[in-house]
């Protein structure tokens, strides 16, 4: 064991070590760098990829090629980073620019024609070396707010153009934009018992600790005192000197009595670490109460690259006749630094807040494939598919399945299955299996045979056979039948379908497929007339929108243009 903890903190030395260039890259905008959020930052079931840089909250600020060399890939989505650029550069890394408004020159005429020839807004383009290339400080595009972006910003990112590994952008001297002189800050301290023997200051369920700052600048908590395995978990953020919103923490590392027990920093990591962050955090407070607790241990091991951790892997075994010291360092790029010291005593103390009552008739083993069944309802959970053992829940009631809460992280797919023998199968050509939250249903992929429907998902939660019989609704908030419209840069309508959600829409002006761009935030479709399709005087619009289970709506109109200037 003591072989396998050496060649976990040498590997990550080495790892460490790689000499990234430093002043090869410039900044992607040529404002003032500030970030809205940081590299590593935690997200909804993912780690940040890279920077989020603030555009001064608008869009259409020019976006610069950091370095020479030659755009490999552009992916136009709806979600995630919306219109995205991919640059391969010489020296092995691939710079990333998200959430654009739109390409610059070449770049934007070859997405316009791809669009075309795919008749598809979603599209996405590889490029080999030579086809597209682009120098240092080149325009290559415009800052957006497209895709998932809550806020106009450019998304900026760096990759190992081999392995696709995401690098903190810090590594590339990006720090020379910034200015941080403020420690992280912990905003609470948890110490969590680990079994059913354990009590922990008379708890046996997490508890928050007090701290005080002390003349030295460390901090100091009050004592722990318990009698078994015990772990501990912090709240923490990051700020700067110029970015003025909270960001994530760098570097975490703790130390039991002088020695190294477990840590992680955000220097490079794979997207298959990304979900693991359900593992690190304590999910279950995350979803109850929106607060973020980064545990600093492994009650059971997980696959997660940039933690390093003894063999208890940060578990405390408390046990007689030793006093301990705990101790957390929470550092940020800078090299500013938050200590705090736990004092840990071993002692038999009485319980006075007991654990929190487990009502359920199941269980479920982490390791081993599970498959539960109530009625015509099922569900098969394959090994792996959650990070611990835990009590499930699981009922069906008003043909209705009850599997549990979203309070226990998921980590792979596993499958829900409903028979339906009730319904035509006419019925059953607009039915889903839909998760249940409310008054609100989540659609979900859906494939049936004969009378079967089967869905993967990754949320615990009520699951029910939905119909969905409506056809999706199709508006213009200014209607056009029948006026001239000379003045208008653009046509825009909105969208929307109530149950299963918008799968497919389409234009046509005088009978052409037309390029109409999509915001699945506002939900409206946006036609841009300088694409060169619209006629001098009558046009005949039709739009049609097709949902998930195939209900579809068409939308006319005419309208009056003059194109001369």
């Amino acid at each position: 064991m003591r072989f396998s903890v050496f060649f976990l903190f040498f590997c990550t030395s080495v790892f460490a070590q790689v000499d990234y260039p430093k002043d090869y890259f410039s900044s992607p905008l040529d404002i003032p760098m500030q970030l809205s959020g940081n590299f590593g930052e935690l997200r909804p079931n993912h780690f940040h990829a890279g920077f989020d840089l603030r555009t001064q909250q608008k869009e259409g600020l020019k976006v610069y090629a950091v370095a020479d060399g030659y755009v490999s890939r552009i992916k136009i989505s709806t979600f995630g980073n919306g219109k995205t650029i991919y640059i391969n550069h010489p020296n092995g890394y691939t710079s990333v620019y998200g959430h654009l408004k739109m390409a610059n020159g070449e770049i934007e005429n070859y997405i316009k024609k791809t669009h075309y020839a795919a008749q598809s807004f979603e599209i996405e383009m590889f490029f080999k070396p030579d086809e597209m290339v682009v120098k240092k400080g080149e325009i290559i595009a415009f800052s957006g707010n497209t895709g998932a972006s809550e806020g106009p910003h450019l998304h900026f990112e760096f990759r190992d153009s081999k392995t696709e590994f995401i690098i903190n952008p810090m590594l590339f001297g990006y720090n020379k934009f910034l200015k941080d002189t403020k420690k992280p800050v912990v905003s609470g301290v948890y110490v969590y018992p680990l079994d059913s023997k354990t009590t922990v200051n008379h708890s046996k369920r997490p508890l928050l600790l007090n701290v005080s700052l002390q003349k030295d600048g460390t901090y100091l908590s009050d004592k722990v005192v318990a009698n078994g395995a015990i772990g501990f978990g912090i709240s923490a953020y990051d700020t700067d000197d110029v970015s003025f919103n909270n960001n994530g923490v760098y570097k975490v590392q703790s130390f039991y009595n002088g020695k190294p027990n477990f840590g992680y920093e955000f220097n490079t990591y794979s997207f298959d670490d990304m979900r693991y962050i359900n593992a690190l955090i304590d999910y279950s407070r995350y979803k109850k109460m929106q607060q973020r607790v980064q545990k600093l241990f492994m009650k059971n091991p997980y696959s997660l690259s940039i933690i390093q951790a003894d063999e208890n892997k940060g578990v405390l075994q408390v046990t007689p006749n030793l006093a301990s010291l705990y101790r957390i360092e929470v550092s940020d790029f800078f090299g500013n630094k938050k200590t705090i010291a736990i004092p840990v005593q071993y002692d038999l103390l009485t319980t006075i807040i007991s654990p929190e009552p487990v009502q359920s008739n199941y269980f479920v083993k982490a390791n081993k494939d599970s498959n539960f069944a109530l009625a015509n309802m099922s569900v098969f959970f394959p090994a792996g598919t959650f990070y611990e053992d835990f009590d499930l829940n699981f009922d069906v009631k008003n043909d209705t399945l009850f599997l549990h809460d979203d309070t226990i992280p998921v980590h792979t797919n596993f499958t829900v299955s409903i028979e339906d023998t009730k319904s035509t199968e006419a019925q059953r050509e607009k039915m889903f299996i839909g998760r249940i939250e409310g008054k609100k249903v989540n659609y979900n992929p859906t494939y049936r045979k004969d009378s079967v429907f089967n869905t993967k998902v990754k949320v615990l939660g009520k699951y029910a056979l939905v119909a969905d019989t409506i056809t999706p609704k199709i508006s213009m908030a200014v209607p056009v039948e029948g006026k001239w419209i000379s003045e208008q840069k653009t046509i825009q309508l909105s969208i929307y379908d109530d149950l299963s959600g918008i799968k497919s829409y389409n234009g046509y002006l005088n009978g052409k497929w037309v390029l109409f761009e999509y915001d699945n935030k506002t939900r409206k479709l946006i036609h841009y007339f300088n694409d060169g399709i619209v006629a001098d005087g009558a046009n005949d619009l039709k739009v049609v929108v097709i949902d998930n289970v195939g209900n579809s709506t068409t939308f006319e109109t005419r309208f009056f243009r003059s194109q001369k200037k």
